[in-house]
């Protein structure tokens, strides 16, 4: 039961957190729009791969962060703190999302693994989002297995939802650039997660 909660965790917020456009998703985007599956697919793979280590340094910094009895003692506000900054920052990014390459040149794996490991914000994502979880009970990531089928399930999910990209690109192409509840999604979802997590702090110390 363990091991199926991790997964499921890690998947469904690897699957949700990848929607926001940003330099990887569009290019996989732009790749599927012009037919050019089976690249996507390598780029996407590779995408997910790295996914994988950056998932585990977050955890494992994520562990070093609350072994320390100062960040213990107030470890609920911490991650409201953290959560609700990443939830306002995603929104805003809303409005001004990165910049995305100037034209996608034909690429694949190599290039995919060049640009993921140049795009390493999944791991204060990692970060905020374990700890909240952990701090909540939600998931127990107290071994190794635990830990790898948690970091497993992220990158199987970062792969799902590129590969829906490729697949339903013409469809999917429209709906994540013009609508805003695609786009503000994941920043709600941190938002909420954060003021749930100010109001359980706050419930305590009364």
């Amino acid at each position: 039961m363990l091991y199926l909660q991790a997964f499921l965790i890690g998947f469904i917020i690897s699957f949700v957190g990848s929607i926001p456009p940003g330099t990887l998703n569009l290019s996989v985007l732009q790749l599927g729009l012009e037919g050019k599956i089976k690249t996507a697919l390598r780029f996407a793979l590779a995408i997910s791969i790295i996914e994988y280590p950056y998932a585990w340094i977050g955890v494992e910094f994520e562990h070093w962060i609350t072994s320390n009895p100062s960040v213990v003692e107030n470890f609920r506000l911490i991650t409201a703190i953290v959560m609700t900054t990443l939830g306002v920052l995603s929104i805003l990014q809303v409005k001004n999302p990165p910049a995305t390459t100037n034209k996608f040149r034909e690429s694949g794996f190599r290039r995919g693994i060049v640009l993921s490991i140049l795009n390493p914000m999944a791991i204060p994502f990692w970060v905020a989002i374990t700890a909240y979880f952990k701090a909540h009970g939600w998931i127990d990531l107290s071994t190794a297995g635990l830990v790898h089928t948690y970091v497993f399930a992220t990158s199987l999910g970062a792969m799902a939802l590129l590969t829906l990209f490729i697949f339903l690109a013409n469809k999917l192409a429209h709906v994540v650039k013009d609508s805003m509840l695609v786009k503000l999604t994941p920043g709600v979802i941190l938002l909420v997660l954060g003021l749930y997590a100010f109001w359980n702090y706050f419930s305590e110390i009364r």
